[in-house]
């Protein structure tokens, strides 16, 4: 087989990149590992309607669930405050339809899709996949956070999420939980897909995710478990090079996930169009700083971003219990309106800065991390 692109994985990077390269009249082949698009269901599925609109999706009936009517932060003694995110225009999807959506958009521009077919490793023509060698010009990584397990795995935190019925979700009511003993470095969540169903999930640092769940779970009421997801998340950020030769690394795999939440529907998805458009443009001309043009385009509109994220991990890191409840009492009705009234979903730093930037809580955060609290405000 010859094609100008293989894409390995069939998640929103991949796809949304070999939708774009398809779209230009190049010949795309798709492999995804799984024996189906959109399986495991990794994602807590919560992206703004401003972003799928820019990924150039328009949910259809059975990805789109419900929209996010407000956000429940809870500190580790119990006080919690409650975000109003209409304004954000945020939606709760089905990943699992999302990617067929756009697998249909990229089968549409003439791109072939494969399941059940893995990639192995790289040739001098192209790839070797579990069903023998396929030729192509451009090798696209798009495999998630599994190709950066043996790079880095001080970046990885494994998860773990259940899909649930309990009559204590509320559609529309998103829950996070802080706890630095419970979950240390991360948190826990309930993400509603509709009143009575939903996800809930956990993960942090050296814990094991699923007693830890289990416990949580157990402490909630009646429910009823109906899928259990395991996987590793990434943390730490864009990786330093997404063009390495003729490989082109997309997504999770590059790094393309908020460090502050691994979320990355967008983050991600906007780095299989940029890659899209710059393999393109190589196939077309055959100049490698096409290619480069990918990266420095994503560096551009998240980078800044990112960084700030990365600030903000490592001061949420380093604080304990007691600090999380000192800054929850800090937190004025006018700061929440503040945040509430952000429109952003997908730049949210400086809502986390808000947070970090109450009344006595600056001068707790710089003693424990010195500068890297003005960097983050700068």
């Amino acid at each position: 087989m010859n094609f100008d692109v293989v894409v390995a994985g069939g998640s929103v990077a991949g796809l949304l990149c070999a939708r774009e390269i398809a779209s230009e009249g190049f010949s795309v082949l798709v492999i995804e590992e799984d024996y189906e698009i959109g399986t495991p269901e990794h994602c807590g599925g919560l992206v703004s309607i401003a972003g799928l609109e820019e990924l150039g999706v328009i949910p259809f009936r059975k990805t789109f669930d419900h929209m996010i009517e407000s956000a429940e932060i809870t500190a580790p003694n119990g006080n919690s405050f409650t975000i109003n995110s209409k304004k954000q225009k945020v939606v709760e999807i089905s990943r699992r339809e999302l990617d067929k959506q756009i697998a249909f958009q990229a089968q549409k521009n003439g791109a072939v899709i494969k399941v059940r077919t893995s990639f192995q490793e790289i040739t001098d023509t192209g790839i070797r996949t579990n069903e023998g060698e396929v030729d192509c010009k451009i090798f696209v990584d798009a495999r998630g956070v599994s190709s950066l397990v043996h790079k880095d795995r001080t970046g990885i935190l494994l998860s773990a999420q259940y899909e649930i019925y309990a009559d204590w979700i509320k559609k529309g009511k998103v829950k996070v939980i802080f706890d630095q003993e419970k979950y240390p470095g991360f948190f826990a969540w309930i993400i509603p897909s509709n009143e009575g169903k939903g996800k809930v999930g956990v993960a942090g640092r050296g814990i094991n995710v699923a007693e830890t769940l289990d416990k949580i779970l157990k402490g909630k009421g009646n429910y009823s478990t109906i899928r259990k997801i395991f996987a590793p998340i990434w943390i730490k950020g864009p990786i330093a090079k997404f063009v390495e030769g003729k490989t082109v690394i997309v997504g999770d795999a590059a790094g393309q996930a908020k460090p502050t939440t691994a979320g990355g529907i967008f983050t991600s998805g906007m780095g299989g169009v940029y890659a899209g458009q710059a393999i393109s443009k190589f196939l077309k001309t055959n100049n490698k700083t096409e290619l480069e043009e990918y990266q420095k385009k994503w560096i551009e509109r998240f980078g800044k971003e990112f960084e700030k994220q990365i600030f903000a991990r490592k001061i949420l890191e380093r604080i304990d219990n007691k600090t999380i409840n000192k800054l929850f009492e800090s937190v004025t009705p006018e700061i929440i309106k503040e945040i509430s009234e952000k429109d952003d979903f997908d730049f949210h730093t400086s809502s986390i800065i808000k947070l970090l930037g109450m009344k006595g809580s600056i001068k707790t955060a710089q003693v424990l991390i010195g500068g890297e609290l003005k960097k983050l405000l700068s």
